[in-house]
């Protein structure tokens, strides 16, 4: 996969939760509270998040050294 469609990909929530080693409930409760990544809702109401929000999202949460 290039770095193109890397930034593009779409994940799902288990594919975020798996990377995070997160529980889904832990990202559902985020989710809930507005302090999780941007989804994406899909027609048939399942969730996506783009690869490009993860990263800034994780960026966003980096202790200033």
């Amino acid at each position: 996969m290039n770095s193109a469609s890397r930034i593009d990909e779409k994940l799902t929530v288990s594919e975020v939760c798996t990377e995070l080693k997160i529980a889904p409930s832990t990202f559902y409760d985020w989710r809930a509270k507005k302090r999780g990544p941007r989804c994406i809702t899909l027609a048939n109401r399942q969730l996506r998040v783009r690869r490009s929000e993860l990263d800034r999202w994780l960026t966003e949460r980096e202790d200033a050294v």
